[in-house]
């Protein structure tokens, strides 16, 4: 008996089609990375040969318009890399002259070149233009300052006020400006604060204040008389004394007030 299933046409195979509502019309955008969003995107010149290759529109050979509120960068860039080859110029300039007066290839002190740099050559210019002349600058400031400061209300002989203070009086010798004087003799003994402070070295004979004159004046009310003045010259210091108090001589003090007063008060002023 025959098969007759050998000879029966085969049926296609069936075709499977996605219902309209399926279809997908509008697919969506792909998500772009943070990192496509913060580089730019390529270039022409950075696409495959064969996308470039292919016939440009005439769209596509139209130049792009750039927009008029875009601010042009091309000046600056120009300046920017003109101060970049100046100073390129400049450092291989430097460079050149290092090498040939400290060649790299050397050793200093069977140390490299880096070694002599960083540890000798650096230190020593930090130490040559900082700290010196910041020590030099602090010394003279604080110096001056200690000196107008101490000094400026000083009753010294360029002060030409009048100062007042007390009177007392000592039996001479052989003074601090290297002078012998007496009793009988018109001669003062400064404080040693102005004495000291107008000193100009370690030789107190050759102070300045030596020799000066001084005009001392007292009203004196015990002989119901007014003023009294007497000009006495410095010739020693006195270590008791305050700023603008006097030690004057027996023969100096008499003249202003009895001798059994041993101290009063007096004004003075410098004549020399």
């Amino acid at each position: 008996m025959a098969d007759h299933n050998e000879d029966a046409p085969s049926s296609p195979p069936p075709v499977y089609q996605l219902p309209e509502w399926e279809t997908i019309t509008h697919p969506p955008k792909p998500r772009q990375s943070l990192l496509g969003r913060i580089l730019p995107p390529r270039k022409s010149t950075d696409e495959p040969l064969a996308m470039s290759a292919r016939p440009s529109t005439a769209f596509e050979l139209e130049p792009p318009k750039e927009s008029s509120r875009r601010a042009s960068t091309l000046p600056i860039h120009a300046s920017i890399m003109g101060i970049g080859a100046v100073k390129h110029t400049l450092f291989a300039s430097l460079r050149k002259r290092l090498d040939s007066a400290l060649p790299p290839y050397r050793t200093y002190f069977g140390r490299p070149r880096r070694f002599l740099f960083l540890y000798i050559l650096l230190p020593a210019a930090i130490f040559l233009f900082v700290l010196v002349p910041l020590a030099i600058g602090l010394g003279v400031g604080l110096s001056g300052s200690r000196r107008s400061s101490g000094t400026e209300d000083l009753p010294l002989p360029d002060n030409r006020d009048v100062f007042t203070g007390e009177l007392t009086y000592y039996d001479p010798a052989l003074g601090a400006c290297g002078i012998r004087s007496t009793s009988s003799e018109d001669i003062v003994s400064v404080s040693r604060i102005i004495f000291d402070a107008a000193s100009q070295g370690s030789d107190p004979n050759r102070n300045p204040l030596c020799h000066k004159t001084i005009r001392v004046t007292r009203s004196y009310v015990e002989a119901g008389e007014g003023n009294r003045s007497v000009d006495v010259t410095v010739v020693d210091r006195c270590v008791g004394c305050q700023a603008t108090d006097l030690d004057l001589s027996v023969a100096a003090f008499i003249k202003l007030a009895p001798h059994d007063s041993g101290r009063v008060i007096g004004s003075w002023a410098w004549l020399s």
